[in-house]
């Protein structure tokens, strides 16, 4: 039997004025790990400090050129950029860099979704988002859509372009679909609203933080859990009680840095979960170097999906994986996070009143019951406002 080796992909991002390489360099490790789960294997990583990206290549001549030739020495499959690009650029870099696929980091998101897709709805909501993207990138690409459409053969006449009619065919879909999805939704709103007054919880976080796992230790279900990014991407709902209090706890798609607009925009359906809850449980990797830039991007995202005045309680994951290194007075550098103890780090952030929070490991099953006696506190306070006189359950 022939064991056939997955395509290599080297990973290229710019270093604007005021950023770190540093901090760059974990963008694209970030990018690898994308990479990974579609099951591509990583290579070379390959970065340039630049004002501002080039409109016609991104990146300067000369890079390019570089990065072409080791394409070519090494026999690589990918050339990755961690930015979306132009159409215009997607073509000019892929004639420099001739023996690989030139793609960027939105292709590879939308692509993993595609690979992740379970239900029809689902691919639906990731097929919209391909093509709104692919829309606006069709000049100069022969596509040739016509051939997928069923022999139904295309309503142009001769004078009509290529380019014209593969747009047209692209509107169409789009069109086709939300109108699919559309009907969809308003089932899945019926659905909901259909589940009564309960008490809704809804854990939302960075991609690859442990919600599925949490989801499973707290509803005792069994969600499809994966070290992998976005091992989620349906909406799942369960009825959940804790000691005499029910209420409905949802897990849905992940979060991560540049979500790509079009998966935002196709998945906000999906996301309406999110915006009805009465709480969100914040789940964090406090193990990950970048995990208060990863909080940032949770909240934008949220904010961007209207979900952004909700009360939050943040559950701080995988205490179990956390490391640090002692601080050396002596030294000129500032402490960074990795200079911090987990007691220090918990010190700083219990202090803050403002926001609740816990520090857990789910993977060792530590700090579960204190979660588990918070969240009956909150749904319990929440349901006492909602029913004033019907306090029987407690």
């Amino acid at each position: 039997m022939e064991i056939t080796q997955p395509d290599k992909a080297v990973f290229i991002g710019i270093i604007r004025d005021g950023e770190e390489e540093r901090k760059v360099l974990e963008y694209l490790e970030e990018l690898e790990f994308l990479a990974l789960t579609a099951g591509l294997e990583g290579d070379s990583k390959f970065v340039q400090r630049v004002d501002r990206p080039d409109n016609a290549t991104y990146i300067r001549s000369g890079k390019l050129e570089e990065i072409g030739e080791y394409c070519e020495k090494n026999e690589i499959r990918y050339a990755i950029f961690d930015d979306e690009l132009t159409g215009m650029q997607q073509r000019n870099i892929s004639r420099v860099i001739k023996t690989s696929k030139v793609i960027d980091r939105t292709t590879l998101i939308l692509e993993i979704f595609a690979q992740r897709a379970q239900t029809s709805y689902a691919k639906m909501q990731v097929e919209l988002a391909q093509y709104n993207y692919m829309l606006p990138r069709l000049a100069g690409m022969w596509t040739h859509l016509e051939r997928q459409r069923g022999g139904r053969g295309t309503r142009g006449g001769m004078g009509e372009t290529q380019i014209e009619i593969d747009r047209r065919i692209v509107k169409e879909r789009i069109v086709r679909l939300k109108e699919q999805l559309k009907k969809v939704d308003r089932q899945m709103a019926t659905l909901r609203g259909n589940r009564g007054s309960l008490v809704r919880l809804s854990l939302v976080g960075y991609t690859n933080v442990g919600k599925s796992t949490i989801m499973n230790l707290l509803s005792k279900s069994d969600v499809f859990a994966e070290n992998k990014l976005f091992a989620t991407l349906d909406t799942t709902v369960r009825k959940v009680v804790i000691e005499n209090v029910p209420f409905l706890l949802s897990d849905t798609v992940g979060f991560i840095r540049k979500l790509p607009t079009q998966l935002i925009e196709a998945f906000k359906s999906t996301l309406d979960e999110v915006r009805e809850a009465d709480v969100l449980l914040h789940v964090v990797d406090i193990s990950a170097p970048d995990f208060e830039e990863q909080m940032e991007t949770v909240e934008k995202t949220l904010k961007d999906i209207g979900a952004a005045n909700k009360p939050v309680y943040v559950i701080f994951n995988k205490t179990d994986a956390y490391t640090w290194e002692e601080y050396d007075e002596f030294s000129l550098e500032p402490p960074t996070r990795e200079n911090r103890s987990l007691e220090d780090l918990k010190s700083s952030w219990i202090a803050q009143e403002k926001t609740p929070c816990i520090f857990i490991s789910a993977k060792e099953r530590t700090g579960i019951e204190k979660l588990r006696h918070d969240i009956y506190n909150i749904v319990s306070e929440i349901h006492a406002g909602r029913y004033p006189f019907n306090n029987f359950l407690w």
